[in-house]
């Protein structure tokens, strides 16, 4: 079962990842293109060319998981970013609103508190 909390970090890897990819080679991406370590207990999530695939990374303290998402019908729609950006931070809420195929352009977050970080 995946279970984030508010507290958890999820990289998304805004270019197209080959999904033959295993626990190995995402690591490696993690760690070369994001700069994060895999095992940090941070969630990594890769899509595909075609964006209907979707692959998240973990660490449970244990070992990595590897949640993976293919889609029937439909694409996964990224959060827009700069052409150059090769990687983004989302929050859990993001993250599930991508993976339930809500339209992310049409939904608007309202002001909250944030902590200075």
């Amino acid at each position: 079962m995946l279970n984030l909390t508010h507290q958890t970090r999820v990289f998304l890897f805004l270019e197209p990842v080959d999904m033959r990819k295993s626990f190995r080679g995402l690591c490696l991406l993690a760690e070369s293109v994001l700069k994060e370590d895999p095992a940090s207990g941070h969630w990594f999530a890769f899509i595909n060319r075609r964006r209907d695939r979707l692959k998240l990374l973990g660490w449970d303290g244990q070992g990595f998981w590897i949640w993976y998402k293919q889609l029937e019908s439909g694409v996964f729609q990224k959060p827009s970013a700069e052409e150059s950006q090769q990687q983004m931070e989302i929050d859990v809420t993001q993250l599930s609103l991508i993976i339930h195929g809500i339209d992310l352009r049409s939904a608007k977050r309202r002001r909250r508190y944030r902590q200075a970080s």
